[in-house]
């Protein structure tokens, strides 16, 4: 192998390491370019971003106006929700008068009741039910509306009780209008003199015995027999 000369691998040396330079220089050139196109770019993109957000802005203000307006007329429904509560608070206040009307009115209905009550009992149409501790009767109803049930018989009236006369089926009439019961459909137990010439009692009850009653009857004249009590019997054992 032949010897070569010191100088030129020293020149040799020299231009390597200069081409080593140059590229080492190159690659931090084309390194800083980079850097620099990279950051240019990020430096524009931001401009175009910003540019691109302020339409958006402009949008949005456009959408914050419309939402403005969403705003103003979501604030437009409360004042309908309170026009509307206003109407119902009118409305409820308007019941609680009506109540307190209702409550008057009450008040009228009851004196208005003790009225008509009167006025009922004035008319005959007043029936009242008593309970009794009387061991063959469970209650007693008074009928203010019981009349007189009309009569065949004229001048002077003779109560009868001979079974088949007049005065004796009017009595029975008498009796089965104020139980509300057909005479087909009663057995009369007992008419019998009701301590006076004019007062007669009936004992009466359903074929079935599911119903039993013992009635008072008054004779007015010119009118007939006229109910003016009854027994809700709950027995028929006992001395009638």
């Amino acid at each position: 192998m032949p010897n070569q000369d010191p100088n030129f691998s020293r020149v040799n040396r020299k231009r390597n390491k200069s081409r080593s330079n140059l590229i080492l220089n190159g690659l931090i050139g084309l390194v800083v370019v980079l850097i620099i196109i990279v950051g240019a770019s990020i430096i524009i993109g931001g401009k175009d971003e910003t540019k691109e957000k302020d339409p958006e802005t402009v949008e949005t203000s456009g959408a914050s106006g419309e939402e403005s307006e969403d705003s103003g007329m979501e604030e437009e429904q409360p004042e309908d929700g309170s026009e509307q509560n206003s109407v119902d608070e009118n409305d409820t206040a308007g019941e609680t008068e009506s109540g307190n009307d209702t409550s008057d009115t009450d008040g009228q209905t009851e004196s208005d009741q003790e009225t008509n009550v009167t006025d009922e009992a004035a008319e005959g149409e007043l029936v009242s039910v008593t309970p009794t501790d009387e061991k063959v009767v469970t209650e007693t109803v008074v009928n203010e509306s019981w009349a007189p049930i009309g009569t065949a018989q004229s001048g002077e009236h003779v109560s009868s009780y001979d079974g088949e006369s007049v005065d004796w089926n009017e009595k029975k009439k008498a009796l089965a209008y104020a139980t509300g019961l057909s005479e087909d459909s009663m057995i009369f137990w007992k008419i019998k003199n009701g301590g006076g010439p004019q007062k007669s009692i009936g004992i009466v009850s359903t074929r079935d015995k599911s119903q039993m009653y013992r009635v008072y009857l008054e004779w007015v004249d010119g009118q007939g027999w006229q109910p003016v009590k009854m027994d809700k019997l709950s027995t028929l054992d006992f001395d009638y």
